[in-house]
């Protein structure tokens, strides 16, 4: 159970990572041929290290990180439209993946429940 939490939420914050990258550069960007936007990335590099060590904080605080790309993901969902929408949709649900496997893998690793 622990390995499979591990390896979702390693797999939803690496493909959050390069969603984002590619809606902003070269999918659909606010401005043609790219924009600043792309750097929302950044933050999601910093849990990364954690996150692929199975550092159990990394989880902790992590969780709390992706609800900004959850609340972006809502709110651009509603209000872009074509594959600004879709894009939005798929962020939505890797943030959901990514905080739903980082808490059940930091409840399951804690000291207590060992």
């Amino acid at each position: 159970m622990i390995r499979s939490l591990y390896l979702a939420a390693c797999s939803s914050l690496i493909a959050l990572i390069f969603l984002c990258l590619a809606w902003e550069l070269r999918l659909a960007p606010v401005h043609p041929g790219g924009s600043w936007l792309a750097l929302k990335c950044l933050p999601l590099l910093a849990p990364l290290f954690g996150i692929l060590h199975g550092r159990r904080y990394s989880y902790q605080w992590a969780s709390m990180l992706i609800l900004l790309y959850f609340t972006e993901g809502i709110v651009r969902a509603t209000t872009e439209r074509g594959t600004g929408q879709w894009l939005a949709i798929a962020e939505t649900i890797l943030a959901l993946i990514f905080f739903g496997a980082s808490v059940a893998y930091a409840r399951l690793t804690r000291p207590s429940a060992r």
